[in-house]
């Protein structure tokens, strides 16, 4: 079975912009940072005509976040093209921090300028949707609880009361029916509503609204040291444990120049590839047996849990949580465990090899997940998604290759990726990434470097900043990190790609049928927790 389709990548060039911004006279350079192709400074004027210049372009938006600093709250937003990452930086006075918003220009920027809206009150201007996103019922319209001033126990005395008027537009004509779906689900998940505006079984229009446990991760994490920062980032949501630990480690390795033992680097992939293999397992499963395929999910159940029993066996926790120390990991694997490992892999490997070509092909389930659920490249790239939604949709960025970290700067990653968009495609990628992570893993073991596993972060004695760019089973998955003199934390921001997959869902649903809500639903599988920090 080909793993790999070839499709001519697409995406403009961040340094393109670089130079058209410059010679407008719309920006000026700043010194790069690690991991950063590019790095500009803009007056907030300029703001939204960068973001136009950047989609015409054909920039991926990826992430958009604030930071106080008292007299000004500093916005950064980061772009992706196919010759790297680009920063926008840009200070507004916080008495009035008024900025022209990119959501014109990429539909992805919606939703996380309303939520520097409603945490650090800037105001976007020219914003097409001016209604609350994570406000709800717990500050007061003057309340902003990102700004250095308001206590992390925030003000309120009394119980936060519910959130119930939150205003979903309604769509009017004969036989528009309205479906409310949440917050409270009838399952263990989290908390989201989904309101479906319906004629018969055709969904005409379904939009989310979420973030209704907001755990304050951004502000309790100011403060804390490294160690107490990593095991924080790493409950940002619990199925990508790795991906935001990593992320926020090689924000603080990257803004205090620490070099990360080769070993240790090489064990931090190994465990995110079986992050990703386990996620993947399960998923599959879920979205077969979502159309009535229970056997589909009993096996990739079954191989799922094997898996993270060989996890706890091998690393000592089945979710992979706290492997990962800021200068390194925690664990280390001798070659007995190395020879007990490749022999798992082979194993997995014979089983998986031979479930894919039935479930990628039986006529029977590829009925339901054809042509299910579409998200055309051109919305897929408006909207920014990355991973299994995006490659799926010919958005095929992928950090591992495309702005290679160590140690994947020096393997041979394949990146599946197909133009149609659909179900039947998000599951083709995900049971082709197992695939290639089975061969990253046989890499990586093969090939483990010799030495230390660990390396101290100590302290500069100055305030430094640093961002983390981490390629998760989800996709991109962002970390910025600004430290004080003493390595305490002054601000952390940890990115999900599920900012950017949630509006996607709502998207490609339009013209299912309700029935299909569910399987369309888990093959984009967006993170609540990640979102809700």
């Amino acid at each position: 079975m080909s793993r790999v389709q070839q499709i001519e990548v697409t995406g403009g060039s961040v340094r393109e912009l670089a130079e058209q911004l410059i010679a407008a006279g719309l920006a000026s350079s700043l010194p790069v940072r690690a991991g950063i192709a590019v790095r500009l400074a803009l007056e907030p004027k300029h703001w939204g005509l960068a973001g136009e210049m950047a989609a015409r372009l054909g920039l991926r938006w990826s992430a958009v976040w604030g930071d106080h600093r008292p007299p000004q709250i500093r916005v950064l937003a980061l772009l992706f093209g196919r010759d790297g990452h680009l920063l926008l930086e840009t200070a507004l006075p916080e008495e009035s921090p008024d900025l022209t918003s990119q959501t014109p220009a990429f539909a992805a920027a919606d939703r996380p300028e309303r939520a520097l809206q409603d945490l650090f009150g800037v105001r976007f201007t020219a914003h097409p949707d001016p209604r609350r996103w994570l406000r709800h019922q717990a500050w007061e319209e003057n309340e902003y609880p990102l700004r250095r001033e308001f206590p992390r126990e925030g003000n309120r005395i009394a119980a936060t009361l519910p959130d119930c008027d939150y205003p979903f537009p309604a769509v009017a004509g004969e036989g528009v029916y309205e479906i409310p779906v949440g917050p409270v689900h009838a399952g263990i998940i989290e908390p989201g509503h989904f309101r479906f505006q319906a004629v018969g079984e055709t969904i005409l229009r379904m939009e989310e609204h979420l973030g209704y446990v907001h755990k304050g991760i951004e502000k309790i994490a100011e403060g804390r040291n490294l160690s107490q920062l990593a095991r924080l980032a790493g409950r940002v949501s619990g199925d990508s444990s790795v991906a935001h630990c990593w992320a926020a480690c090689q924000a603080a390795e990257r803004a205090l120049a620490i070099d990360v033992p080769p070993r240790a680097l090489a064990l931090r992939a190994v465990l995110a590839e079986r992050e990703r293999i386990a996620n993947h397992l399960g998923d599959i499963g879920a979205i077969c047996n979502d159309v009535g395929f229970a056997f589909a999910q009993v096996q990739m159940t079954r191989l799922r849990e094997l898996w993270q029993r060989q996890n706890l066996a091998q690393f000592g926790h089945r979710l992979l949580m706290d492997r990962l120390l800021p200068g390194g990991v925690a664990v280390d694997l001798n070659p007995q465990r190395i020879a007990v490992m490749l022999q798992e892999i082979a194993s997995a490997r014979r089983e998986i090899e031979e479930l894919l070509p039935l479930l990628l092909e039986y006529p029977s389930l590829q009925d339901r997940l054809r042509d299910t659920g579409v998200l055309p490249p051109e919305l897929a790239r408006r909207y920014g998604v990355t991973g299994y939604v995006g490659r799926a949709s010919n958005l095929q960025d992928d950090l591992r290759r495309d702005a290679p970290y160590p140690p994947y700067d020096r393997l041979q990653v394949e990146v599946p990726a197909y133009r149609e968009g659909d179900v039947a495609k998000r599951v083709r990628v995900r049971g082709e990434e197992i695939l290639a992570s089975l061969d990253l893993l046989n890499q990586l073991l093969e090939t483990l470097p010799a030495g230390e596993v660990q390396r101290d972060c100590p302290a500069t004695g100055t305030e430094v900043e640093g961002l983390g760019l981490i390629e998760g089973w989800r996709g991109e998955t962002l970390a910025y990190l600004r430290l004080d003199g003493s390595g305490k934390v002054l601000r952390y921001f940890p990115r999900d790609p599920s900012w950017l997959s949630w509006p996607a869902l709502e998207v490609l649903l339009k013209e299912v049928i309700v029935p299909d809500f569910p399987v369309c639903n888990k093959s984009v599988n967006g993170s609540y927790s990640g979102h809700d920090l």
